[in-house]
């Protein structure tokens, strides 16, 4: 390519932003530049190239053929560079200035982040911490492109190839409000079966979980009431009604306004864990990071 030398280090990794996001402004925003100045890089691309790289789709832009070719190199390319310019020093929490970015659904928030929050903010008080969504479907994608650096989530279901470390064993308890009338014990698997039940549908709209196929192995169902997306809400509907749950362990035993009793049946858990990408593996502060969250638990 004869216009080489009118590339510099900062087109190179506008294109590859744009290339991953297909969108000027949420590339924009991956930047911290403004949609303006990144449409003028993409022009100079565009004519460093001779190519026009992405182009109008439906939903955003649409790489051309030259555009695929270069992605899979570039993004090679600029992963090395990296790797070569990295700090080898130490990472020192005390000095650190870093942003880290988690992805955690409502629940991790409460059981994972919250406990490991005070020591993170005390060693390395000069740092940041956002926490996005969890959304699972993206998992492989935010980890592999640094969009974020951790990501909690059970460890079925984890996306083969990311490098895992198990958090705990959760379990399953049956909470409802405090002076709920039927929890004043332990109820028995028919009272169990008669109550109005909530449960938490990631994915909106269900109205079956773990605990019904445990039932339905003894041939018996419960009245499942209420759906809702998040647990915090969940927790909010059992302290102001005569609904109740089975929430999990960790939750329901912060959780103010409830009563938490042992559930007439075992209900299988599941494994929490915290997952990253193979390019974060070894690096310092990553590493650090890691450590603090599990240590806080």
């Amino acid at each position: 390519m004869n216009n080489f030398s009118r590339l510099d280090l900062n087109l190179l990794v506008t294109l590859d932003t744009l290339l991953a996001e297909r969108n000027v402004t949420r590339a924009a925003e991956r930047l911290n530049l403004s949609q303006p100045s990144v449409s003028v890089q993409l022009a100079k691309l565009r004519e460093a190239f001779g190519d026009p790289l992405l182009v109008p789709a439906q939903r955003g832009m649409r790489p051309t053929a030259r555009a695929d070719e270069l992605r899979e190199p570039l993004r090679e390319a600029l992963e090395s560079l990296g790797r070569a310019v990295a700090p080898t020093r130490p990472f020192d929490p005390a000095e650190a200035t870093t942003t880290w970015r988690v992805a955690a659904a409502d629940y991790a928030e409460s059981a994972i982040l919250l406990p490991a929050l005070a020591g993170l903010r005390a060693a390395a008080p000069h740092t940041r911490l956002a926490v996005v969504e969890a959304v699972p479907s993206r998992m492989a994608r935010q980890l592999e492109q640094a969009e974020v650096d951790l990501f909690f989530h059970t460890s079925v279901g984890a996306q083969p190839g990311l490098h895992r470390r198990v958090l705990f064993h959760e379990r399953y308890v049956l909470a409802g409000r405090e002076g709920h009338p039927r929890l004043k014990r332990r109820p028995s698997l028919a009272q169990f079966c008669a109550l109005e039940h909530v449960v938490v549908s990631p994915g909106g709209g269900g109205f079956a979980g773990p605990t019904d196929e445990a039932l339905a192995e003894k041939g018996l169902t419960r009245r499942v009431a209420l759906s809702v997306p998040h647990f915090l809400f969940m927790v909010s509907v059992l302290a102001r009604t005569d609904m109740v749950a089975m929430l999990p362990e960790r939750l329901a035993r912060v959780a103010a306004g409830l009563r938490v009793v042992e559930a007439p049946l075992e209900v299988p858990g599941y494994e929490m864990a915290m997952l990253w990408h193979e390019r974060r593996h070894r690096d310092p502060a990553h590493r650090w990071l890691r450590e603090q969250i599990a240590a806080g638990l």
